[in-house]
């Protein structure tokens, strides 16, 4: 298991970006060091945290960016399997397909990094396919509502997109 204040000391003495994700505020900032570059609303699950497979929680610890996909892609451009279907989102085709959770515009997918914890076997983050994504306007932020992901607005999710590159580590905590 990572010692999660070693890593933290780690990453604040770094000097890169890194990203900390508030469960209980349902807030997230894009850090350099200590100093708060910026602030975003987020909505995180509904059943709140837990890191394993099948339980739509949002997983704890430290994570790394693993990828990043959408770049480019039009404001509500809407992904499944981490693939863009060439539809952007609208309340009409919200009404085509009510089944769908609606990831848009870019996807931040995560990796855990403590294995055990979030990372391997039944609690691996990264083949639950938690990602940090865009979503619909009509999406209340600030409160959990997710499937387990991590939603931001689809502005903010493009300036975080731009800010942050692939291994950005990311402490989401309660």
């Amino acid at each position: 298991m990572i010692d999660r204040a070693a890593m933290r000391a780690a990453v604040v003495a770094g000097g890169r970006p890194w990203l900390e994700v508030d469960i209980g505020r349902q807030r997230l900032w894009l850090r350099r060091g200590e100093t708060v570059l910026r602030e975003f609303p987020v909505s995180t699950a509904r059943h709140g945290p837990g890191e394993l497979n099948g339980s739509g929680c949002t997983p704890r610890g430290w994570h790394v960016i693993r990828a990043k996909i959408g770049d480019g892609a039009p404001l509500g451009a809407v992904f499944v399997g981490r693939r863009a279907t060439g539809e952007i989102y609208s309340p009409e085709l919200a009404a085509a397909h009510p089944e769908r959770d609606w990831i848009l515009t870019r996807i931040l997918w995560l990796s855990g990094l403590e294995p055990g914890f979030n990372r391997l076997g039944e609690r691996d983050t990264m083949r639950r396919y938690i990602y940090l994504h865009g979503c619909p306007d009509q999406v209340e932020l600030g409160k959990p509502g997710s499937a387990g992901c991590i939603r931001l607005r689809n502005q903010d999710i493009v300036e975080l997109f731009s800010e942050v590159p692939v291994g950005t580590p990311v402490f989401i905590h309660e």
